[in-house]
């Protein structure tokens, strides 16, 4: 596929899966361009869409027996029963065989990452990816980092290497495509936008 053409093309429940980098306890506490409390429930959030829709998670930590402790809970109860979250040593999650393999044996070639940090857990993988041939896509706001300075580093990188980058409600709701479905609810109830509650309470009342 071109250059181009990879902007292009839909992420779809077909073609995607999202690989989560590092949403540690540790690695939380020192997140600081956007609030924790937010980043907890849009990775959350960004896990239960995919699951609802099929989209297969990759779930790796660094050092979580030591310094940057373990996954936070409200994600770990959010991930499909069975899901391995893969402990690592490198600092590049791509360059560790376990996760490589994990995620190719997904067969998705889009490929929609999160990490804390941004610059680093997300960034440095999401460019690996692009490098070989993927697309890959950074969920920005599943994603943080210890210092405005760095988010906006990190997003002229990505962005100067080719990295598509968004919000994890846009790259979720672009692969539902279709609000007729009958798993569309359940898509947006894990979603949880403050917005699509309000229109679903309006939507309800008219209805009654």
């Amino acid at each position: 596929m071109s250059e181009h053409s990879k902007f292009l093309e839909p992420i779809t429940r077909e073609n995607a899966a999202v690989v989560l980098v590092d949403h540690q306890v540790g690695l939380l506490s020192g997140v600081r361009d956007i609030p924790v409390g937010e980043l907890k429930h849009n990775v959350v959030a960004l896990a239960r869409a995919a699951t609802v829709l099929g989209i297969p998670l990759v779930v790796t930590t660094t050092a979580a027996n030591s310094m940057c402790g373990p996954t936070t809970p409200e994600l770990v109860q959010a991930l499909p029963a069975g899901q391995k979250i893969i402990d690592r040593s490198t600092v590049n999650a791509w360059h560790d065989d376990r996760v490589l393999e994990a995620i190719e044996a997904t067969g998705r070639r889009k490929l929609i990452f999160a990490g804390v940090s941004l610059e680093v857990c997300a960034a440095l993988p999401a460019i690996s990816a692009t490098a070989a041939g993927h697309d890959a896509y950074v969920a920005v706001d599943a994603s943080g980092t210890f210092s405005q300075a760095k988010r906006e580093a990190g997003l002229l990188r990505m962005q100067q290497a080719g990295v598509i980058v968004s919000d994890y409600a846009t790259l979720l709701v672009e692969a539902l495509a279709d609000n007729t479905l009958p798993e569309s609810a359940a898509v947006y109830a894990a979603l949880d936008m403050p917005f699509a509650v309000l229109v679903g309470q309006i939507s309800a009342a008219y209805q009654s």
